[in-house]
Formats: structure tokens, C-alpha cells, sequence
């Protein structure tokens, strides 16, 4: 299906786009740096979670579809941008929190601050799925890795798509620890995460603009 070389240029390429500062890295860095490894893992799972869903709907179809079809892909965008919005407004309204715990003591930290796990995850998830730039990443990027003569092109197509996210997980995991290494070694920063929520919330509020202004992409 794919020479060595390929594969390895396959890793490569992805581990360059994951190292990209996008509306995933900022979920998973505010949430780390607020809340430590684990809820900056739990947001990376999330992420990941939803890139799945991409994976699996152009497999099967859909995300052709939506590289066709202008409708079913304004739809999807202002979904995903009024998704954004929202999360960014939330994060601009959210209340100082000075008094939370070092990062070691999640399950306590967690429950001062009123954000489960369950919401984590769930936030990474949907920014992910409600982005068709997303869906149409993987149609663009992923076909040029596969054989135009392969029979089973679906196949392929999922195989390395699971392949892209199990690759992205190391580097989640070196966003997570820069999250909270943040929190851990800056005591003035965990004093003053309101402002980290005010800037993680700016940022998910221009990309959700962006987002909402965006063209469909030619195919």
C-alpha cells in the first residue's frame, strides 16, 4: 500500500502539522496549564476522538461530500464557528480563580474550578468535529499517500487516518507538558489564569471568525 520512505515522510508531515498552533493546541495548553497533566491529556483525547469522526466520514463518503457540496459545507462551518465563539466567549467570562492547587492535585482542582473531565473531553471533541477544515485536511492530505491503483482505497484511507492520530499523540502529549510545566514552574501565572482564559478565549474567538469568513476550499 505505502513504501517505507512514504510512511516516513507520512509520520513527518504529520508531526509538523500537529506542531501548528490551531484552536486544538490552545484547548489542550489552557486546560493543562490551569488544571494540570490530567485535564490536559483528557483534552487531547477528546481531540482526538473527533478527528476519528473526520477519519471515518470521508472514508466512508461523507467528507467527499462536503468537499462537493457548498451547503453541507456552510453548514458544517457556521456550526464549527459559532461553536468557537461560544467557547471563546465562555473563556473570556470565566472568574479568577487565584486559589487553586498545584497541578499534581487534579481530582480536588477539578472540583474547584467545576470542570469535569466528562466537559473536557467533550469541548476537544466537538471543536474538532464541528471544523470541516478538518474534514478537508484529511481528504487533501491523506489520498496522496495512497496507491492510485490500490483496490481498496477506503481501507487505506482509514488506516492512515488512524495512523495520523495515533501520530499526533506524542506531540499532544508535548503541548500537555508545556501547559503544565507553565502552571508548575510560574507561581505568578496559576495567580493570574484569568488571563491565560482571557487570551485562550480571544484566540478560539479569531478562529472562529476565520473560520466563518472562510471560503470553501477548492478541491
Amino acid at each position: 500500500m505505502i513504501e517505507l520512505h512514504q510512511l516516513l515522510m507520512f509520520m513527518a508531515a504529520g508531526w509538523l502539522l500537529n506542531l501548528t498552533p490551531g484552536p486544538d493546541v490552545f484547548y489542550m495548553l489552557s486546560h493543562a496549564a490551569r488544571q494540570g497533566w490530567r485535564a490536559g491529556l483528557v483534552a487531547s483525547a477528546g481531540i482526538t476522538a473527533g478527528c476519528m469522526v473526520h477519519v471515518t466520514a470521508a472514508a466512508l463518503g461523507v467528507g467527499a461530500l462536503l468537499a462537493a457540496s457548498a451547503t453541507a459545507f456552510s453548514v458544517l462551518k457556521w456550526l464549527g464557528a459559532a461553536y468557537l465563539l461560544w467557547m471563546g466567549g465562555q473563556m473570556l467570562r470565566s472568574k479568577n480563580n487565584s486559589k487553586l492547587v498545584a497541578p499534581a492535585d487534579n481530582a480536588p482542582e477539578l472540583a474547584e474550578t467545576g470542570i469535569s473531565l466528562a466537559r473536557i473531553f467533550w469541548g476537544g471533541f466537538w471543536t474538532n468535529v464541528l471544523n470541516p477544515k478538518v474534514a478537508i485536511f484529511f481528504l487533501a492530505f491523506i489520498p496522496q499517500f495512497i496507491a492510485a491503483d490500490y483496490a481498496h482505497k477506503s481501507l487505506a484511507f482509514a488506516a492512515l487516518g488512524l495512523l495520523f492520530n495515533l501520530n499526533a499523540i506524542p506531540v499532544n502529549v508535548l503541548w500537555v507538558g508545556m501547559g503544565a510545566g507553565m502552571a508548575r514552574r510560574a507561581g505568578w501565572l496559576r495567580q493570574r489564569l484569568h488571563w491565560l482564559d482571557r487570551a485562550a478565549g480571544a484566540m478560539f474567538i479569531g478562529f472562529g471568525l476565520k473560520l466563518a469568513l472562510s471560503d470553501k476550499p477548492s478541491a
